[in-house]
């Protein structure tokens, strides 16, 4: 049958608007709630600002230990042959200064090849303008094109960076 609902009376409307505003928080109180939410993402920012301010610095210090030990291994394959150099001035005869010497000499091509440094621009090599930087040519029929015939000062590279570029003499 049908069901016959009680007229709303200010009764019950008043008790029905008591009741939702129980349920509903207070303005005072989502205000709270929301300044705890921001407190909370605030800090989370200034936990994250100082994780990257150390990141940051810890790389710069990283950097430079890595720097520092790279110039130590460098100037320590250096050490001998200034040690050979001092010890070839000590000498007045001109055949052993020239022994000293071609000595010093192998001993900076083992220490570049141990620092893993290659040699660039050979006579009878292929001139590449990428590696090598001509400074004369020479139009001679004996020589290949663009063959080096004459190395003023040897080339320098470890792996891809190019240390110094070889100063060569082409033909044709």
């Amino acid at each position: 049958m049908d069901e016959k609902k009680e007229p709303l009376t200010e009764e019950t409307e008043v008790k029905e608007n008591e009741a939702a505003a129980e349920a509903a928080p207070s303005a005072e109180e989502r205000i709270t709630a929301l300044e705890a939410e921001l407190k909370e993402k605030d800090d989370k920012y200034l936990r994250m600002a100082a994780e990257y301010d150390n990141f940051r610095r810890r790389s710069r210090e990283e950097k430079a230990a890595v720097y520092a030990d790279a110039l130590a291994d460098t100037v320590s394959e250096l050490l001998p042959i200034i040690d050979n150099l001092e010890r070839a001035a000590l000498y007045d005869d001109g055949e052993k200064v020239k022994e000293g010497l071609m000595m010093t000499a192998k001993s900076v091509s083992a220490a570049l090849e141990k620092l893993g440094v290659e040699t660039m621009g050979a006579v009878g090599e292929t001139f590449d303008p990428n590696i090598h930087n001509a400074v004369f040519h020479v139009e001679d029929e004996s020589f290949g094109e663009g063959e080096i015939v004459e190395v003023f000062q040897k080339g320098y590279k470890k792996g891809n960076k190019i240390i110094r570029f070889a100063m060569v003499k082409t033909a044709n």
